[in-house]
């Protein structure tokens, strides 16, 4: 059986980090048959970040708390359904110093493993800060105007009545 990859892009910066590539701090996680992989960038309100829902059993959220020229902190957050409500199941936290690091997927975090007591259900999740280059923007494109063409009268279909057996 072959998983499903998603890719999301969070917030992505264009602002450099002291003189090199931004960093941004990716996220696969794992559950059920699905892998997601989330790019988290830094902001400077922790509570403008959103959860993301993961096939409607976990929300997991990662907050990158700084600014163009350092990282203050990195939390992780993953919460589990339960009914109509969501329940907080593992934050994590982590401190400076902070250095990029592509050897794995889990560089920063090591690779964490949570169970929904409710659902009985398996989450994986690792997460690497990574420098990442900004995304070349496409050269502007001239407007092109529409063509103008004298008003040409609309013929509507030939209706033809129903023929029945």
């Amino acid at each position: 059986m072959t998983g499903l990859v998603v890719l999301l892009q969070i917030g992505l910066s264009s602002t450099s980090f002291a003189a090199s590539a931004p960093l941004v701090l990716r996220c696969e996680i794992k559950q059920g048959d699905e892998t997601l992989i989330g790019d988290f960038a830094r902001v400077t309100d922790p509570y403008s970040v959103e959860a993301i829902d993961i096939n409607g059993k976990f929300r997991f959220k990662a907050v990158v708390i700084g600014d163009e020229q350092h990282i203050e902190q990195i939390k992780i957050y993953t919460y589990y359904r339960e009914q109509h409500q969501v329940v907080l199941l593992h934050e994590a936290r982590y401190m400076p110093p902070f250095e990029p690091n592509q050897s794995s997927f889990a560089a920063l975090t090591g690779v964490n493993y949570l169970y929904s007591p409710a659902l009985e259900q398996e989450l994986q999740y690792g997460c690497a800060l990574l420098e990442v280059q900004p995304a070349v923007q496409p050269a502007v494109q001239p407007e092109v105007q529409p063509e103008v063409h004298p008003q040409v009268p609309v013929v509507q279909p030939a209706t033809h009545p129903e023929v029945r057996p």
